[in-house]
């Protein structure tokens, strides 16, 4: 008795299923072994850091929105470049482990998954998750050294903008530096009190917006500059309230559970200000698409507007020469 063979292209197909599989299992071991010590310090500064806590939301809404994006019907691998980046990727891993530099070791992370996606799906597919990449990139700490240069004009930025308010609030107030000095209490701004940690979130918070509400690249750059001043600015209305709070109500005000309690509502205020220009801009984006097409009719003549115009109408019958009305002579 003679059994039939499986069709020739089938059996390749599962054999291309079964390699690619294969492939995947090994790529994704071979990433995990290459780049664990980075991602485990990376996973550790999240949990850790208040000024990386952010990650924590970040990494995994990028891979919820690449997931989403799905992968492109012109999806083609490009192995040159996508081994090109690979390389440098993996090269500045090893180079900054050296160097005990954790900036660029982290950084080299994206740039080994930015290769892997060339490599398997092509540079197209890597523009169309521009905003997983981004969100990653976003969640990767900065280097103490910024970190310290940003803060410092921060602080001095803050206490500027409380001390200006106190005054204009009659309170007398003089300031040094990031001390705010008012009658019995001396009020000082530090790098906790910077912003930089709600500015950090402004931003990535401004990219997701910029993402989700705005087509447009020029209003989403717009946008993440819109998220500079509002933090700055709402942080020196924070100093503000901190020390009206300590000079009218309760020194204890100023520190604490109402500090950190001031800290969120202000973050919250923030947000909606962010999610106010976010709606200006996508009207003015859907002004701008619209302005150039005719205006709708009047309420009143719209049925019949939309009769006249109705493609599935049936066209009246055309008067045959013969059947024309008789002249009346």
């Amino acid at each position: 008795m003679t059994t039939a063979s499986p069709p020739i292209q089938s059996t390749l197909l599962d054999r291309t299923r079964t390699w690619v599989s294969v492939e995947t299992v090994l790529t994704a071991g071979l990433f995990a072994v290459l780049f664990a010590r980075p991602l485990r310090l990376l996973a550790l500064d999240w949990w850790n850091n208040p000024e990386a806590g952010h990650g924590l939301l970040l990494a995994p809404l990028a891979l919820w929105f690449a997931w989403k994006e799905g992968l492109s019907a012109q999806a083609t691998p490009n192995r040159l470049l996508g081994g090109l980046i690979l390389l440098f990727g993996v090269a500045f891993r090893y180079l900054a482990d050296l160097a005990a530099e954790l900036f660029v070791m982290r950084g080299s992370i994206l740039v080994s998954l930015l290769g892997l996606v060339v490599w398997y799906f092509g540079f197209r597919q890597a523009l169309r998750w521009w905003l997983p990449f981004t969100l990653l990139g976003l969640s990767i700490p900065l280097p103490e050294l910024i970190l310290s240069r940003v803060a410092l004009p921060l602080q001095f930025t803050a206490s500027q903008i409380g001390a200006s308010l106190l005054a204009w609030r009659d309170i007398p107030v003089l300031l040094t530096g990031n001390v705010i000095k008012i009658p019995g209490h001396e009020l000082f701004v530090a790098e906790a009190c910077s912003g930089l940690r709600s500015l950090t979130a402004l931003l990535s918070l401004s990219v997701l917006l910029g993402a989700i509400t705005l087509n447009k690249v020029a209003s989403r750059v717009l946008l993440l500059a819109a998220a500079v001043p509002i933090a700055i600015m709402l942080n020196g209305v924070r100093v503000f309230l901190t020390g009206f709070l300590v000079y009218f109500v309760d020194p204890k005000l100023g520190e604490g559970f109402m500090n950190i309690t001031e800290g969120w509502l202000i973050f919250v205020v923030a947000f909606l200000l962010l999610g106010g220009v976010a709606w200006a801009f996508g009207r003015a984006e859907r002004w701008w698409h619209t302005r150039g097409l005719p205006p709708a009719p009047p309420a009143e003549y719209a049925e019949e507007y939309d009769d006249r115009t109705d493609p599935g109408a049936e066209a009246p019958d055309a008067i045959h020469p013969d059947e024309q009305a008789p002249a009346h002579g």
